[in-house]
């Protein structure tokens, strides 16, 4: 981890105190994650988790709580934050913002297949369509403004090649941005970092039931198709090439596009927003690498994968959106 809060057996039960959830029966840290401090919470009343913000404030983090409340009162199966006596869903835990949400069943799957795909795809326009109603809004932290300020900062770790492909792509969708083509993509509460260890999976392999979406820490307002395209960008490709998985890639679109139809501006979009993604990441892991924060610990991800999954994109091998048929 990142960062890391040491919460005790004593600090979770007068955290408690302020809710109606039960006695403290045991508290495990979980390891996962580089940004928050999470702990398993168990209580007489049930499952929870325990997240203490590292990094966010209590100014940035209502959009979250509060988006993951409105999606869980839709019954889309998301961790729900928690209402305390006193109707709050934030508080503190040493000074810091502090959240109990329920805990989702399953784990995340690591490999996989189609089945798999069709639920997240189908679970991801679910989300879109239950989150077009909420009022609150929050941009993208990690979309376009957000690359263009930080490319520039990159530059000196990259080679040639590398700084032409990058500069090249932040211009091409720094122009696509001002199209009247972006402006007629449908837009939304995005979850913006939909990979495969954000979807958890109860079942068998053979055949998986849908445990939920987790850490909305990344969401904001963008396209959906962005968020359409996150996902696929690592659910549906072969790790080593970047390239798409077309089995997968299909039943992952057709089963979204079940729920919600795909337009025809997303249609013609569709590849650069693959790229957009693609760009995001290769971005944001250059950026951990090169420049880390003083207090990170984790090693960092290879920022080479997302280089070659742009590249892949480029290259055009892309499945097209399924069309809606009449």
């Amino acid at each position: 981890m990142a960062v890391f809060t040491p919460v005790s057996e004593a600090d979770a039960e007068t955290l408690l105190t302020q809710f109606n959830l039960g006695k403290l029966v045991s508290l495990r840290g979980i390891t996962a994650g580089i940004e928050n401090t999470n702990y398993f919470l168990s209580t007489t009343g049930g499952e929870y988790v325990l997240t203490v913000f590292e990094v966010l404030t209590f100014e940035q983090l209502p959009f979250y709580i509060e988006l993951m409340h409105h999606l869980a009162e839709r019954h889309i199966p998301v961790p729900e934050p928690q209402t305390s006596k006193q109707g709050r869903r934030l508080t503190t835990l040493h000074g810091k913002p502090c959240a109990i949400v329920t805990r989702l069943s399953g784990g995340y799957e690591p490999d996989p297949s189609e089945r798999h795909c069709r639920l997240a795809g189908q679970t991801l326009a679910q989300t879109h369509l239950a989150g077009a109603s909420f009022p609150m809004h929050q941009p993208n932290l990690r979309g376009l403004s957000w690359w263009q300020e930080t490319i520039p900062k990159l530059l000196t770790f990259l080679t040639p090649v590398q700084n032409t492909l990058i500069q090249t792509v932040l211009k091409e969708q720094s122009e696509f941005a001002q199209t009247q083509l972006y402006q007629n993509l449908p837009y939304g509460p995005a979850h913006c970092d939909l990979f495969r260890d954000n979807v958890l999976f109860d079942g068998t392999y053979e055949q998986p039931r849908m445990g939920g979406l987790i850490d909305f820490y990344f969401a904001g307002c963008d396209t959906w198709l962005f968020d359409v395209a996150v996902s696929i960008n690592d659910w549906c490709i072969h790790r080593n090439t970047g390239e798409f998985d077309i089995g997968k890639a299909t039943a992952w679109l057709q089963a979204y596009a079940e729920i919600r139809p795909f337009t025809e501006a997303e249609q013609h979009a569709w590849p650069l927003v693959l790229q957009a993604a693609a760009l995001r990441f290769w971005v944001s892991r250059l950026y951990d690498y090169f420049l880390p924060r003083p207090a990170q610990t984790l090693k960092p991800h290879d920022p080479r994968h997302f280089e070659i999954v742009l590249q892949a994109r480029r290259n055009g091998n892309n499945p097209e959106l399924p069309k809606v048929t009449t």
